[in-house]
């Protein structure tokens, strides 16, 4: 930690986010402003200094853009303040839309992968399937997710699974553009060479093709596994229930409570950076042991 601040990669991160709250705070007061004066006018309030007024507005119950703070206690509330089983608890509904995260995001890595490879080896694939499969992705997930939501639970199937069908629908794409360029990456002469050894087809793959794609792997898994979250999240909205981070912004918008919506929000962003922090370390830990340098 020392060093990261020493070195000066800490340093321009703080002063960025020092900003955005300055920012934030300046937003807060100039959007809740006129409506803290309209109710001082509809209550008969009277008298009230700049100061007074400030605080209200930085305090409101259900402000148009909540201040940090209110924000930052929202989530005291909801997590530490709550019992894990409660569903008021953001932990509760954070770990109902992480399990569909992870197992969309599972589900969407090794479909994209194995298509991956079918379209390197085959060029019948490559030219019938990927302009498919990037069409796939030019239709809004808000359109494609209430019908798999409904035919799913038509047939008796409601839960997880719809919402991971919907994860994996966002985050196999990545993975297949990236994996088929990791894949395409190896040059003309190691293939050459390849050859020169006698080397099968699931030789070049296992000893060329897969070493040279792994970088790619875990740059496509980091955009995957966000997408895959947002899945998560997009997945609950009209699925009608009552768990999940997506409920918690319904319900939220249902009442009009600002000050939980931007908590889901905040805890949605926090989950994601997570996740994608562990497929970091995974890709550390992948290169430490292949002997890749950074």
């Amino acid at each position: 930690m020392g060093k990261t601040w020493r070195d000066g990669s800490l340093f321009p991160i703080v002063i960025v986010l020092i900003g955005l709250v300055v920012v934030w705070y300046v937003a807060a007061v100039l959007m809740n402003w006129s409506g803290m004066s309209d109710f001082y006018q509809r209550t008969d309030v009277t008298n009230v200094t700049f100061g007074q007024q400030l605080n209200d507005v930085l305090n409101a119950e259900k402000p148009l853009l909540p201040a940090p703070h209110q924000i930052v206690s929202e989530l005291w509330k909801t997590t530490v303040e709550q019992a894990v089983t409660s569903k008021r608890s953001l932990v509760y509904h954070g770990w109902q839309t992480l399990s569909a995260t992870l197992l969309g995001f599972v589900m969407g890595t090794l479909f994209g992968i194995g298509l991956a490879m079918f379209i390197v080896h085959n060029q019948a694939m490559d030219r019938s399937l990927m302009p498919w499969i990037i069409a796939s992705q030019t239709v809004p997930i808000l359109a494609i997710a209430p019908m798999v939501i409904v035919v799913l639970n038509a047939v008796g199937i409601a839960g997880l699974i719809p919402k991971a069908l919907i994860s994996t629908y966002l985050s196999f794409f990545p993975v297949v553009v990236g994996m088929v360029k990791g894949f395409r990456s190896p040059e003309a002469i190691q293939l050459d060479l390849m050859r020169t050894y006698n080397a099968s087809r699931f030789e070049v793959f296992t000893k060329l093709r897969w070493p040279i794609a792994l970088p790619y792997l875990f740059t496509s898994m980091k955009v995957g596994v966000a997408a895959s979250l947002v899945g998560a999240i997009v997945g609950e909205l009209p699925a009608g229930t009552s768990n999940g981070i997506g409920a918690r912004l319904l319900a939220g918008s249902y009442y009009g409570q600002t000050i939980q919506i931007w908590a889901a929000l905040l805890a949605a962003a926090l989950l994601a950076g997570g996740l994608i922090a562990i497929v970091s370390l995974a890709e550390r830990a992948t290169n430490a042991r292949l002997g890749v340098r950074a």
